[in-house]
């Protein structure tokens, strides 16, 4: 028998005492424990325990234990855990307690005037939610710019580089074959009138004024956009945003501020070189497919883009930006307290985002052609 781990039984009429000696830890090699059933007489009525003289223990006396009382309860026995350490008690409390699983509830489905009203509801909550949003932003930007707001400048540094150069891979991929792709389907038609020259104006312009912005914005909200929703909500799960409030730190000031920067910042890059990118793909079935000289294209592309139509892309990159990084951030700070939660506040800010990015170049496409531009 292991002298580190005890245990002696001692009856006294009705009643059964057991007394744990020693250390009764996992590490422990078994102490050739009495077979349990064997504890219990006709004659025993109750149970009872002497830890005066146990050392220390973990979850292998817990575990021990349980079995103990387990096949007392099953023989009627009366069991007395007054004599445990307190600890023991509020932990044998935790698992004697019984999980009733609810019956499954039966599917009701509901009609269809009340998913509109549901629909209508969550609709209105979620844009009260964003107009909130936006005031708190506007707030941060005003004493960001007077010099007040709270964060890390490595923090910003760390993002822009995020947002930046580690972006750049999947956003040039995407443009080239996006270019690619635009100038072989629309070879097909023009060639059928003689135009294949105009391939470069296609590509150059679709790919300046909305292909390259557009693109650009929708990778970056499939990728840091839900990377945002994603940090925000686990640090919410963790209530490191509440510390933060609790130290007196504006989480918006700490978290937020530079993630919206580093995006409103890099989006216009990122547009950019998507624009270049695409052109190039254009650029490949051009000279390799239609039989466009190298120089001809570059004179017919130069021909084809003008300043306002570059600057059509850049402001619409700037707000794309912003549109990212603001659903990411809002469904991650208001996300709920669950790994469920982070998932869903992840793809609601993906989806949300796209949204947004389609509806708003719709309305900039309208207004700019309303203006002539």
């Amino acid at each position: 028998m292991n002298p580190d781990c005890v245990l002696q039984a001692s009856h006294d009429k009705e009643k059964l005492c057991l007394t744990f000696l020693g250390s009764w830890l996992i590490h422990v090699e078994p102490c050739g424990l009495p077979n349990f059933t064997q504890l219990f007489t006709p004659q025993t009525k109750s149970l009872c325990f002497d830890t005066q003289h146990l050392i220390e223990w973990d979850s292998r006396f817990l575990v021990e234990l349980s079995r103990i009382i387990e096949i007392a309860e099953s023989q009627s026995i009366a069991v007395d855990i007054t004599e445990l350490p307190s600890g023991v008690r509020k932990l044998l409390r935790l698992t004697q307690k019984k999980t009733t699983i609810p019956p499954d509830k039966k599917f009701r489905s509901f009609g269809v005037l009340e998913e509109i009203g549901n629909h209508t509801l969550g609709f209105f909550r979620q844009s009260t939610e964003m107009l909130a949003f936006t005031g708190e932003l506007l707030l941060l930007y005003i004493r960001f710019f007077s010099g007040r707001a709270r964060y890390l400048k490595k923090d910003l540094l760390f993002f822009l580089y995020d947002c930046g150069p580690q972006a750049l891979p999947i956003v040039a991929l995407i443009s080239f074959l996006v270019g690619f792709t635009l100038a072989f389907i629309g070879s097909v038609q023009l060639r059928m009138f003689g135009a294949d020259i105009y391939v470069a104006n296609l590509v150059g312009l679709t790919m300046t004024r909305e292909m390259g912005p557009m693109m650009a914005a929708i990778i970056m909200a499939g990728r840091t956009g839900a990377s945002y929703a994603a940090q925000l909500g686990t640090m919410q799960v963790n209530d490191e945003i509440d510390a933060l409030q609790t130290m007196g730190i504006n989480p918006l000031d700490f978290l937020v501020l530079p993630r919206v920067t580093a995006l409103i910042i890099m989006m216009p890059l990122l547009a950019i070189c998507a624009d270049f990118i695409g052109i190039l793909g254009g650029f490949f079935i051009g000279c390799f497919s239609l039989d466009i000289s190298p120089i001809l294209y570059y004179e017919q592309t130069i021909k084809a883009i003008h300043l306002k139509h570059f600057l059509v892309g850049m402001i619409k990159s700037v707000v794309f930006g912003y549109l990212v990084a603001f659903c990411g951030c809002i469904k991650g700070m208001h996300c709920g307290r669950s790994a469920d939660a982070v998932g869903k506040a992840t793809t609601s800010a993906v989806v949300t985002a796209i949204v947004f990015i389609v509806i708003t170049d719709a309305v900039f496409t309208f207004f700019f052609n309303v203006l002539g531009v």
